[in-house]
């Protein structure tokens, strides 16, 4: 799994009763900006008023299980077993949004290798959740110094936070960077509301 990412593929399911892994490599990459994810005026509104706190690798599985909770999902039982080992080598990792009571109400969950971050699948139980999960960890990768934020594919919902596409041959190149990079996602606390919605520019 390891050797996979560190040369630009990733491994996906069919569905979760298919228990056969296969692996992609796009000629088309989606990235978001390490810092400065935009987040548009009602989604700042939205992040200012509310009382939702982040949290990291307090609830790894429940993420994964949120993720796969779909009626179509790639994430099987061989993955879901996969992720969960390399969160036990400190190679994967869930940002876990809560509510004003502690509960979880969406999050995010990916992979590391140095300076890289490779983003695998988010959920939402609450409206905006997922949103403010990548908000809060582009700010926090930022200040831990990683380079690249790897969202495998671009999508239109992605790119209206600031998600950009890059051909294969300049992501391999930004991934060979930021591997070599001797930087940590617990190396530092993650930052507070009033930290995220300064690190995220804004659109309308």
């Amino acid at each position: 799994m390891l050797w996979g990412y560190a040369n630009g593929t990733f491994p996906m399911a069919v569905s979760a009763s298919d228990p056969a892994l296969h692996w992609f490599d796009p000629a088309e990459r989606g990235i978001l900006p390490v810092g400065g994810v935009h987040m548009s005026r009602s989604m700042r509104r939205a992040l200012r008023q509310s009382g939702w706190s982040a949290t990291l690798n307090r609830d790894f599985a429940g993420v994964i299980a949120g993720c796969a909770a779909r009626e179509e999902t790639w994430i099987n039982d061989t993955l879901f077993a996969l992720y969960l080992e390399l969160h036990e080598m400190g190679h994967a990792h869930s940002l876990e949004m809560r509510d004003e009571g502690g509960a979880l109400i969406g999050g995010v969950f990916g992979l590391t290798l140095g300076g890289a971050f490779f983003g695998e699948s988010m959920f939402s139980a609450r409206r905006n959740a997922s949103k403010a999960a990548l908000l809060w960890l582009s700010a926090h990768l930022d200040g831990c110094g990683f380079t690249l934020f790897d969202t495998q594919y671009p999508t239109d919902h992605l790119q209206s936070m600031g998600g950009q596409t890059m051909p294969r041959h300049a992501y391999r190149r930004a991934l060979a960077r930021a591997i070599r990079l001797e930087v940590a996602i617990d190396s530092r606390p993650l930052p507070d509301r009033q930290a995220v919605l300064q690190a995220s520019t804004q659109t309308s």
